[in-house]
């Protein structure tokens, strides 16, 4: 696969995929748009300005809701994507419709001067997941990175240093919540037998036990893969036995690919950054050039698709709000795992409430930028994810 995938944007196509979307959408992955006349109107009024369009990232489908966006406001969006999307046979398509590569957890030069480039045209509408990833949970936000605001900021440094003023450059927090449209009581108690049988864990009383017992029996399961015991006589929580095991995979990896960290660095980045460094050590064992077996190698790597999927859980994620989403957030993660399915195919069908939050102009943080770089990016960045999870928490609650 080549280093960068860079948008071939292709007009004719992008309106005919638009036109054919919603009904693609409704078909094959069960999903219907539904977003309000005061967010129309705001896409709307920002059709000329150059947008940064920051959406959390609750599942593999998000992308596809936010085609469906462009469609609804008749605009052309571009998207900044995984790198392993290209691998497939459909690089090109995505290519066509502005779709462009990142290696995550790198500095990917060619991906960066890209979006910097894309940043400084008028009228561009550029689409970033700032999560860094699938949170896999329908109503929470994962800590936004910094990155793409940090790009916004250099692209009006471009516009600074030859001799114009700061532009207007804006980004728009975006909040994507799904609500199932049918009774998933009986979807529910199937996915929970299927994984009881597969599990072998006697069927508890209640749904929510039922959920309970299963995690407890993979939780248990991959400690003893990784050679984690219990304490003896100590009542360690969920939590505290998710953050241990996350931490042990982790270092333990990256000791094995010679890699280093920082305190602060997230781990979802590490996560990325040792998937690089293993797919460059199965080329060396492919070649012969490395000691190590290809096993142990695929074994990282299947152990950061793992923490992957379950970067974002925590216990109580389903007690808190026993909803049908979150149920079945779990039991999807569930399944990625016990089942090795990279994406399980749709529960039932599903509306797409989208909400656009208020646009913050970065050319009004430009001069605070100036002075402290660093502070002014997490600033704006946390305002960003906490209006995502402020319209997750209350916007929809009136639907």
């Amino acid at each position: 696969m080549p280093d960068f995938y860079p948008p071939q944007l292709n007009p004719p196509l992008v309106r005919l995929s638009q036109w054919a979307a919603p009904l693609w959408a409704h078909w094959w992955y069960q999903i219907d748009l539904q977003i309000d006349a005061e967010s129309l109107n705001q896409l709307a009024a920002l059709r000329d300005q150059k947008v940064l369009l920051l959406p959390n990232h609750p599942t593999f489908q998000d992308p596809i809701v936010m085609f469906l966006l462009s469609g609804k406001g008749n605009q052309t969006f571009y998207y900044l994507a995984a790198h392993e999307v290209f691998s497939g046979v459909l690089s090109r398509f995505f290519q066509a419709l502005g779709v462009y590569s990142i290696r995550r957890g790198l500095a990917d030069r060619a991906s960066i001067a890209q979006t910097l480039d894309l940043l400084t045209q008028p009228g561009c509408h550029l689409v970033v997941f700032p999560e860094g990833g699938c949170s896999f949970q329908n109503d929470t936000v994962m800590p936004f990175r910094a990155g793409a605001i940090q790009l916004a900021f250099q692209a009006i440094s471009r516009w600074v240093k030859q001799g114009k003023s700061p532009p207007d450059l804006y980004a728009v927090p975006i909040s994507i919540k799904y609500r199932y449209t049918q009774n998933m009581a009986p979807i529910i108690a199937a996915t929970l037998h299927q994984l009881e049988q597969a599990l072998e864990v006697p069927k508890a009383t209640g749904d929510y036990e039922r959920l309970r017992a299963i995690a407890e029996k993979v939780l248990t399961r991959i400690e003893q893969e990784y050679g984690i015991q219990p304490i003896e006589g100590s009542e360690t929580s969920w939590n505290d036995r998710i953050a241990l095991l996350k931490a042990h995979v982790l270092k333990t990896s990256e000791q094995q690919l010679s890699l280093t960290s920082s305190a602060s660095e997230p781990d979802r980045e590490r996560g990325y950054r040792i998937l690089h460094a293993v797919q460059a050590r199965s080329d060396q064992v492919e070649r012969g050039d490395a000691g190590d077996s290809l096993w142990d190698v695929e074994f990282v790597r299947r152990s950061m698709l793992r923490l992957l999927n379950f970067d974002a859980i925590y216990d109580g994620y389903v007690a808190t709000n026993p909803t049908p989403e979150r149920f079945l957030d779990t039991l999807i993660r569930l399944e990625r795992e016990v089942f090795a399915i990279d994406k399980p195919p749709p529960k039932g069908h599903r509306l797409a409430q989208l909400k656009l939050g208020d646009p913050v102009n970065l050319r009004d943080y430009f001069e605070r930028f100036q002075k402290a770089k660093s502070t002014t990016v997490n600033q704006v960045a946390l305002h960003l994810q906490q209006a995502v999870q402020h319209n997750l928490d209350l916007y929809y609650d009136r639907h």
